[in-house]
């Protein structure tokens, strides 16, 4: 931690650094700047989703068909995350489906294995996400790449949700200690609706069109509105793993709407 003040670059290599595998140096981490950084993961998501939109248009070309391309391309974000999000989805799986107390549940997250109900939720999940992404491709390339652009960016404001100022954190220490609480409703707010615009212009521009583009945003802020208050409930806040959970329940509720039609 330095004296220096802190700056905008400081939230955004912070962004980099945690949401990524991009060797970002961070030197200066507070409250404050680990708040302008979860605000900043939705610019953490369009980088991330231009890479895996390059994975999947590479493997079109060289035609492996759409299921494949499609696994590759998630294959990619996974690498691209160390499977953060993943590994979250997966331990808060495992703690919701203990029904144990929050104390107990919350030993649970934290432990390194994985039970049969993170087992369950992963191969669930990925498999919804690999077959929209897959009946998204049907409609084209362009399509392909604005519907991975869109899931993987809700994902990722999806994380701003469960940092609002009115979310507690879970425990003392750790992630979800140092960003809950940290970003008012105006911010996640004015997040949303650039990205449902961003959504409905990207739809438009392709078949999949305005109206899905919008409407995927929608679904999946209030799919990851509805786990971060039933995870609220259930644990007392929000932890890492309650983020990245967020973030893949998002981004599937996305895809499935972008398949539709």
């Amino acid at each position: 931690m330095t004296s220096r003040e802190a700056g905008p670059g400081d939230a955004l290599r912070l962004a980099f650094g945690t949401l990524s595998v991009l060797p970002v140096r961070f030197p200066h981490v507070d409250r404050r700047v680990a708040g302008r950084a979860m605000a900043a993961a939705p610019l953490v998501g369009a980088v991330l989703a231009g890479l895996a939109a390059g994975v999947q248009a590479l493997a079109l070309w060289a035609g492996t068909g759409a299921l494949l391309a499609a696994v590759l391309a998630l294959g990619s974000l996974a690498l691209l995350t160390r499977g953060l999000h993943l590994d979250g989805l997966a331990d808060v799986a495992d703690g919701l489906g203990s029904g144990k107390p929050a104390p107990d549940a919350l030993r649970i997250m934290k432990a390194s294995d994985i039970g049969p109900f993170g087992v369950l939720a992963l191969v669930f999940t990925l498999l919804v996400q690999a077959a929209a992404l897959t009946r998204a491709a049907g409609h084209g390339q362009a399509e392909a790449a604005a519907a991975l652009a869109i899931a993987v960016v809700t994902g990722r404001a999806a994380i701003g949700i469960g940092c609002l100022r009115a979310v507690p954190s879970a425990r003392p220490d750790g992630l979800g200690a140092m960003v809950a609480g940290t970003l008012p409703p105006a911010a996640a707010a004015g997040t949303a609706v650039l990205l449902t615009g961003a959504a409905a212009g990207l739809g438009a521009a392709t078949d999949l069109g305005a109206l899905r583009g919008a409407l995927a945003v929608t679904v999946g802020l209030l799919a990851a509105t509805a786990l971060l208050r039933h995870t609220v409930r259930r644990f007392g806040g929000i932890t890492g793993d309650v983020l990245g959970a967020l973030a893949e329940t998002a981004a599937a509720a996305a895809l499935v709407v972008l398949s539709t039609g």
